[in-house]
């Protein structure tokens, strides 16, 4: 069950249609800027441009950046080798730079620093998502709390059954390096790695799902998108909310959009919030 509700490359899962919401604002903000709009995808691949409906916007120009660079079928989508730690484009030579559930898979602290100080100098802007840490349900494994777990008891778990999206692995080199291939980012974290950055936070039964770093777009602009644009979410059966953060350290008023999907009724509603926990 939780693998179909978290399967993102099937188009009506409920993680596909999450990535579209979360899409919806990005092209509020892509929608402001001049055409084409160069963007440079860390991680990413053509499906996930094609699940989200990049098909229909044809005034992107996307650089796909993986180990292994892979044919596409898109004349607006390309694919290069690169390391999102170590990229060879001059600073602030793409309009956006974006990535989509990856920094958390490139290594150590000091790996993922650099990942996000290469998209801060590359792009103009950037929108930068990545699961949070403190989700109950591990995204990677889909195990209730088992980022938490010992590492020797994630190592024995993969060593012995299938867990997520990984098959069993015996070996037990194998296994560790599964599980400590993964590290999991905190909001504090985001807000480390990206400290002029502002936060989107997706939310799924009150509990912040995924985090989302952005940065670039003008102040009035981003605020007006967030307090009005609407973020529906057709056909949901779960509570879900999605919030956009910022960090003042003055204590000014922040917009916050939110809105609840139950079962049988759906709440939108508007409203600002007073922020001054500058790096809390």
């Amino acid at each position: 069950m939780l693998r179909k509700l978290a399967d993102n490359r099937v188009s009506g899962s409920l993680a596909t249609q999450l990535r579209r919401k979360r899409f919806s604002f990005l092209r509020r903000l892509l929608s402001k800027l001049d055409k084409p709009v160069r963007i440079l995808d860390l991680g990413g691949t053509e499906r996930y441009w094609t699940l989200i409906g990049s098909e229909n916007i044809q005034d992107l120009d996307i650089t796909l950046v993986n180990v292994n660079a892979e044919p596409t079928s898109q004349s607006n989508i390309r694919s290069i080798a690169g390391d999102a730690r170590h990229l060879d484009f001059s600073d602030q030579s793409f309009d956006v730079v974006f990535s989509n559930s990856v920094i958390e898979h490139v290594g150590s602290r000091q790996d993922q620093e650099r990942m996000a100080s290469e998209a801060r100098r590359i792009g103009k802007r950037y929108f930068i998502q990545t699961p949070n840490r403190y989700f109950p349900i591990e995204p990677h494994f889909l195990f209730p709390f088992f980022q938490f777990l010992p590492v020797a008891i994630r190592v024995w778990l993969v060593r012995h059954f299938d867990v997520g999206w990984f098959q069993k692995t015996p070996r037990a080199d194998a296994a560790r390096e599964i599980v400590t291939g993964i590290r999991l980012l905190t909001k504090s974290d985001v807000r480390r790695l990206f400290p002029d950055g502002r936060l989107y936070l997706e939310k799924m039964l009150g509990m912040t799902k995924s985090i989302t770093a952005y940065a670039g777009w003008e102040t009035a602009t981003d605020r007006q998108l967030e307090s009005h644009a609407p973020l529906r979410l057709e056909d949901a059966v779960i509570t879900s909310a999605f919030a956009a953060e910022t960090t003042p350290s003055d204590g000014a008023l922040v917009p916050l959009r939110y809105e609840t999907v139950a079962l049988f009724e759906k709440v939108e509603c508007d409203g600002f919030v007073a922020r001054d926990e500058a790096h809390a």
